[in-house]
């Protein structure tokens, strides 16, 4: 998978998430939390989708490189490079 490939799935499952937000206008390095109204569930909600789509296991130690869309991207490109889409 591409990052832009990676990208679009997180943006696919915050669309499942959270319906109501608007998602056009996410920033790469600002906290989801800080656009998003997101809670603890939700982000959990992300990590439980990510692990049943494609298998990543994300401990939880490593939660915090998912704050933002760059972080969450640069986490992933490594454990899904062999995916495709």
């Amino acid at each position: 998978m591409t990052r832009d490939d990676i990208r679009q799935v997180i943006l696919d499952i915050l669309e499942r998430i959270a319906p109501d937000e608007d998602l056009s206008n996410i920033t790469d390095d600002v906290p989801f939390r800080e656009q998003l109204e997101l809670d603890s569930m939700d982000f959990l909600d992300i990590v439980m989708e990510l692990r049943k789509r494609y298998r990543v296991q994300i401990p939880e130690d490593d939660y915090e490189h998912l704050a933002t869309m760059q972080g969450t991207v640069n986490y992933l490109e490594p454990k899904l490079k062999d995916v495709v889409k």
